[in-house]
């Protein structure tokens, strides 16, 4: 196994260790936990178009152990009501669309490629996590209303790219529930 696909399985491997210290409040430690996961995601990525290490392995589990460390993370917040849940059942809506969309694409052997939007996407996604575990970390500091502001503003944000990402796929891609001859 390459070094790529062994960092996207240490970001799977540390999200029970990042779940455990956000729910024992532990919220430094569950920070530095998702901070080191989120940054496997960019050395993976990087590493693997550097040394031409792209697998079939990758490609799959790179996306998905990004929406189980992040979904993990907004799982939380819900339980915290630091996260409304609305906002997680219109991400999980936009990710069983576009699951659904590249199923059906793969039975007709066509590939949905990813695009930008949806990368854009995951990293508001991650920096808006980190703002507020963030927050919840420094509650008894003056400057936890500023922290709190920008932590939702990057929460909305990147709810504002889910939605807009998830439209660039199905318009994008509509051809994909098109009745084939």
């Amino acid at each position: 196994m390459n070094l790529p696909n062994k960092l996207t399985i240490l970001r799977v491997i540390a999200v029970p260790f990042f779940i455990v210290c956000y729910l024992k409040g532990f919220f430094a430690a569950a920070l530095i936990i998702f901070c080191l996961a989120s940054l496997t995601d960019m050395l993976d990525g990087k590493i693997a178009r550097a040394r031409n290490l792209v697998t079939n392995f990758g490609k799959i589990m790179d996306p998905l152990a990004d929406k189980v460390l992040c979904y993990s993370a907004f799982c939380l917040m819900i339980g915290d009501r630091t996260m409304p849940a609305w906002m997680l059942i219109v991400i999980l809506a936009r990710e069983f669309t576009i699951a659904g969309m590249r199923t059906v694409a793969a039975s007709e052997g066509q590939v949905i490629a990813a695009a930008m939007s949806g990368k854009i996407k995951t990293v508001l996604q991650m920096f808006a996590i980190i703002f507020l575990i963030l927050m919840q970390a420094l509650t008894k500091f003056s400057f936890y209303p500023q922290i709190r502001i920008f932590a939702y503003i990057l929460l909305y944000a990147s709810l504002v790219m889910t939605v807009y990402s998830g439209i660039e796929y199905v318009v994008k891609n509509i051809n994909v529930f098109k009745e084939s001859n």
